[in-house]
């Protein structure tokens, strides 16, 4: 729009403002009608924007700075030195818009210094009026590169919105088929298990815990908030690169795991909320092997400013003394490798503490900001600038 109407203004300069001040008419409106063709050939070229090529773009520049520089053979000398519009009026300003819309602010101001550069080159008698021009255009492509930048990240942010949103729909839909089919099953097979006592009763405990599972995984959404249960707008994603601590440990919980935390989500670096989620495994799996099967468990996560604390207890007969150095000296190395080195290498810290008889409790502390991670010499890593992890027995 704005091409077509600077070029009716170039043309109305041409024909009846400054009619008088061309020494060669005819090759004037031979310039025009190369900005008509050229107008809607980028017209076309622009509509979709994979033709935006630079390419296409470099051409449009260097196509009108040359048109705006046949004004030298198109006017009497005395119209460029009394300020006369060139040949291409404001028309001039297309490329930069162009430049603008395309790659930013900063291309636009580039795209802005040629031009104004060609203009100064052509009308250096009048630096006032050239001045004006050089001011305005860089203002367009500062300021429609910025607009157009504003633009694209709001219309994308929208699409990821209708995205979250198909998909919080979606989640939904399976969570109604789930609990109609899936978990209807499971919780017939506990409660059939139980009555039925034996090594029924083994498979209905395990098809009970595989239903507490599955109703902590379908409650909780893909960003760590609970699921919706009507109509609202979608939950706020995670920023990319991040994950939900809170919710990598919901899935965790059984009906002998019990899974406490803050209302809203624990966000940690996506690859840190896996090691401490996997350490916390590992603590369970412990508890499961050396504790019992009516042995139960808790696990407590706390979201402070600078630091998350994972702690996991038990109500199993605790750990004899010097038995985890034991352990770890016969190469069984479940807590001071998968617990206490996972957290080391984290730059965090992992203490296990038990009492004979009153259970275990395992204490795992994840700075917000985890130092980088270093190879050693030996291959293992080593988190710079952290303490180090701790494995202490307290009897």
């Amino acid at each position: 729009m704005f091409r077509f109407a600077s070029l009716g203004y170039a043309a109305l300069q041409l024909g009846v403002i400054s009619s008088d001040r061309y020494s060669r008419p005819g090759w004037a409106w031979a310039a025009i009608a190369v900005m008509t063709a050229w107008t809607v050939f980028t017209t076309f070229g622009y509509a979709h924007r994979r033709r935006r090529t630079f390419l296409l773009l470099s051409a449009d520049l260097a196509i009108t700075a040359g048109l705006l520089l046949s004004t030298f053979a198109l006017q009497f000398p005395y119209a460029q030195r009394t300020g006369i519009m060139p040949i291409t009026a404001t028309w001039v300003a297309g490329p930069v818009l162009a430049w603008a819309v395309r790659s930013g602010r900063r291309a636009g101001a580039l795209s802005a210094l040629v031009l104004s550069g060609c203009d100064l080159a052509l009308r250096r008698e009048d630096i006032g009026v050239v001045i004006n021009g050089v001011v305005l255009l860089f203002l367009a492509g500062a300021v429609v590169g910025h607009v157009a930048r504003l633009a694209a990240a709001l219309e994308a942010e929208r699409e990821h919105a209708d995205r979250v949103e198909a998909a919080a729909r979606e989640r939904d839909r399976l969570a109604r088929d789930i609990h109609d089919s899936v978990l209807q099953v499971l919780a017939l097979v506990a409660r059939r298990g139980a009555e039925a006592g034996g090594t029924a009763a083994e498979i209905g405990r395990l098809a009970g815990q595989q239903e507490a599972a599955l109703r902590t995984l379908i409650g909780t959404s893909p960003a760590g908030e609970p699921a919706r249960t009507g109509a609202g707008t979608a939950q706020s994603p995670a920023r990319a690169g991040e994950a939900d601590l809170r919710a990598l440990l919901l899935a965790c919980g059984t009906e002998k795991v019990t899974v406490s935390g803050p209302a809203g989500a624990v966000m940690l670096r996506a690859d840190v909320a896996v090691e401490v989620s996997a350490a916390v495994r590992a603590a369970l799996d412990n508890v499961r092997r050396h504790c019992g099967g009516q042995a139960r468990a808790w696990v407590l996560v706390e979201d402070e400013p600078d630091m998350v604390t994972v702690t996991v207890r038990d109500d199993g007969p605790g750990i004899p003394a010097g038995r985890l150095a034991a352990a770890a000296a016969a190469g069984r190395l479940g807590v001071s490798h998968s617990i206490c080195g996972r957290l080391r290498d984290l730059g965090g810290a992992a203490e296990v503490s038990s009492v004979r008889g009153d259970g275990t409790e395992v204490t795992l502390r994840i700075p917000r900001a985890p130092a980088s991670v270093e190879p050693m010499a030996g291959g293992r890593p080593e988190a710079t600038g952290r303490p180090e992890a701790s494995a202490r027995l307290a009897i």
